[in-house]
């Protein structure tokens, strides 16, 4: 068993709590269904998200789906001029049995343009 990494974004609509929380949970929960994993497989979180978004902290969503015992850090994106607005990253670090090639990224609405070459098809928020 190895220890990957598995990248996801999303673009919001809006910087609203309930917004951001749904936004992210269902990135999350994206991303442990296209590679096949649990919590459990979990070994840590990261979450970046971009400066215009300050109504809640991205972890937030993922310690209301029950991941209590996993270490999360949140952070904020660089502020780069031009770049995609209300965007939340994370970057997962999971064991399993998948290969770097295997391992599938979930890139949800907007976010999509980010990685048009790793893009899933997914929720259209």
């Amino acid at each position: 068993m190895s220890v990957r990494a598995l990248r996801g974004a999303i673009q919001l609509e809006v910087d609203e709590r309930g917004h951001l929380l749904d936004g992210v949970r269902t990135l999350f929960q994206e991303m442990l269904a296209a590679n096949g994993l649990d919590q459990e497989e979990l070994v840590s979180l990261f979450f970046t998200a971009t400066p215009d978004l300050v109504s809640e902290f991205p972890a937030v969503a993922a310690r209301e789906l029950g991941v209590t015992d996993v270490p999360m850090m949140c952070a904020q994106e660089l502020d780069i001029a031009g770049a995609l607005p209300r965007v939340v990253r994370i970057l997962a670090y999971a064991e399993t049995e998948l290969s770097k090639r295997e391992i599938k990224h979930v890139y949800l609405g907007g976010a999509a343009a980010l990685r048009r070459d790793l893009a899933t098809a997914g929720d259209p928020r």
